[in-house]
Formats: C-alpha cells, sequence, structure tokens
C-alpha cells in the first residue's frame, strides 16, 4: 500500500509539472483564427508572462537562470526579450552583443519549452536596421514554434499609415523566411490608438496580431473601450506589455483598475504580459537590487509590483492547467 501510494503521489507530481513544462509540446504551433490566438489543435491560448526590461541597462537578467525561474516559479508560459534600439549600449551602438543578449533568452525559453517574444524594444522608425535584425532572427529561429516577433515596440508621434507603411516591410521581410509564427503589430501613441488599426487593419498577411499596452493608474475604461470597438470589428490583440501603475512606470499601484484590465483580458481571451524584469528604481521593476542575476528570488527580493505580478501569473496558470 505504502509503495502504490508513493507511486501516485510522484505520478501526481510529474503531471502536475507537466503542465508548466510543456507550453510549446501541449499546444505547438500557434495561429490567429479571427480575434483569437489559437493552437496546433484549434484551441483557444492565453498565454501569460513576464517581460524583461531594456537589455542594454539590464543585461544582468538575459539568461538561461532567470528565463528558468520565469518557468517554474512564476508559472510564465511566454516571455519577452526587449532589445533596446537606440540608447547607448543599445542595438544601433553594439548590434554583436544586442543580439547576443536577445538570443540567450531566446535559445533559454525554447529549451524551456515556452514561447518567447523577440521585441524590438523602439519609438522610431529604423527600417533598415530592423530588417536586417528580423532577417536574422527569422532564420534562426523561424523553424521553431516558441517564436513570437514584436517588430516595433511602441510608436509614439508616427501615425498609423506610417506604421502600417513600416509594418508591411518587416513582416515581408519575415514571411520571405518564415512563414507562420505569430507576428505583432504596434500603433500610435505607445499602442494606445488600437481603434485606428480598427478602421484601416494590415491586409494580406496572416497571423498578425496588434499590440496594446496599459498601465492601470493611466489607462482605464476609455482604452477598454477602444479595445471593444477593435474586437467587435475583428482585430486579434495581445497586449504585450502591461502593469498596474502610472504610464511613467511610477506611482502609486491601482490594485482595482489593475485586477479590471485581467479580468477584461481573461474573458476576451487575450494573452498578457507584465513589465519588467529589472532592478531600477521605479514601482514597474519587480526586482529589488538584491535580486540574484540568475533568478531564484525570494519574496524579500521583490517590489510590491513583483509580488502582485508573480500572484497574478501563477492564479491564471493554475485556471488554464
Amino acid at each position: 500500500m505504502r509503495t502504490k501510494f508513493i507511486f501516485i503521489f510522484l505520478f501526481f507530481l510529474i503531471t502536475n509539472g507537466m503542465a508548466y513544462t510543456q507550453t510549446v509540446s501541449v499546444h505547438g504551433q500557434l495561429h490567429v483564427d479571427g480575434i483569437y490566438l489559437k493552437d496546433k489543435n484549434n484551441n483557444t491560448v492565453v498565454l501569460h508572462g513576464m517581460s524583461f526590461g531594456w537589455h542594454n541597462w539590464w543585461p544582468r537578467f538575459y539568461n538561461n537562470g532567470v528565463v528558468k525561474w520565469l518557468h517554474e516559479d512564476w508559472k510564465c508560459s511566454v516571455v519577452r526579450a526587449a532589445m533596446g534600439v537606440e540608447p547607448a549600449n543599445g542595438y544601433i551602438d553594439k548590434p554583436e552583443w544586442s543580439t547576443e543578449k536577445i538570443k540567450a533568452v531566446v535559445d533559454a525559453a525554447i529549451q524551456e519549452g515556452i514561447y518567447v517574444i523577440i521585441d524590438w524594444h523602439c519609438h522610431n522608425i529604423r527600417l533598415n536596421e530592423a530588417k536586417k535584425f528580423f532577417t536574422e532572427m527569422a532564420k534562426d529561429y523561424g523553424k521553431y514554434p516558441n517564436v513570437i516577433y514584436e517588430i516595433f515596440n511602441e510608436p509614439d508621434y508616427e501615425t498609423w499609415k506610417q506604421v502600417k507603411n513600416y509594418s508591411i516591410e518587416i513582416i515581408k521581410t519575415i514571411r520571405a523566411i518564415d512563414s507562420d509564427n505569430i507576428i505583432l503589430v504596434g500603433n500610435p501613441h505607445w499602442d494606445q490608438d488600437i481603434n485606428l488599426v480598427a478602421d484601416d487593419p494590415i491586409i494580406g498577411f496572416k497571423n498578425i496580431m496588434y499590440t496594446m499596452h496599459f498601465y492601470a493608474a493611466t489607462h482605464k475604461q476609455e482604452l477598454r473601450d477602444r479595445c471593444d470597438y477593435a474586437l467587435k470589428k475583428g482585430i486579434p490583440i495581445f497586449i504585450s506589455e502591461s502593469a498596474g501603475m502610472e504610464a511613467s512606470g511610477d506611482g502609486a499601484i491601482d490594485y482595482d483598475e489593475w485586477n479590471r484590465w485581467i479580468e477584461w483580458a481573461e474573458k476576451n481571451k487575450i494573452s498578457w504580459l507584465t513589465w519588467s524584469v529589472a532592478d531600477k528604481d521605479e514601482t514597474c521593476s519587480v526586482l529589488l537590487p538584491s535580486a540574484k542575476s540568475d533568478g531564484e528570488w525570494k519574496e524579500k527580493d521583490l517590489k510590491e509590483s513583483g509580488i502582485k505580478t508573480r500572484e497574478l501569473i501563477r492564479k491564471y496558470a493554475a485556471i488554464d492547467k
């Protein structure tokens, strides 16, 4: 009887763990069907995870240990490698080093069996540089179902026409190499103008979604109304960056509004990631300077936003299981 009990207990541990460790094995190649993200079996998928901070400022977290910890302890099914493009030590300054940092996260995510967003973390159009970067990424990783491309993090003052034309060029670049992995497209005013996308979407390509970013203490029902408008017009939305404080990344956390956003996203089966894996002295960076560079963080290493974010991701990972 005791042997049987041990066997059952071990079986439970193994199968329970597989719900978290086999994300890509279970869901496989993702695709877009209407407004929904779906898996190889045509089941709707909602991904939950963390965005790394700008690689040029917090490179110490861009490693296998952190990805593994976010997967196993935080229960992330997706991570986002945010490659800073224009600031000092970004891609423009150090393209080879920057690419190495992004690849470290992508390789780790593939090893962990979770999804990973390759994020061109830029606020301006850098067409030639983006083409070069995404050509390399598609050649190296297009064969892996884990990969999602985010081709323009947060356009700021560009028009939707400018962003749309840029996006079409980058989509063509990727699709010449990778025919099916998901591509995320940004929109003006820091991914707030999803309503403009709804009135003039990109056509002629499959498996593209549009990003929306929210910071709950600033962005409230008005932005959800824009999103509802877009959804009604058939626009698939992916929240690749979000958090509970002000849009500056600082200030107090609005827990009520943050919960409203998460509940709205879950109701509409929209994937979401939280910003960010960093130890900057601001509310949205989830770590304190005491946090180890390779994961294994204790609660004392987490800021208030980190404690809440971990709680949310683990909660919805358990529901999805």
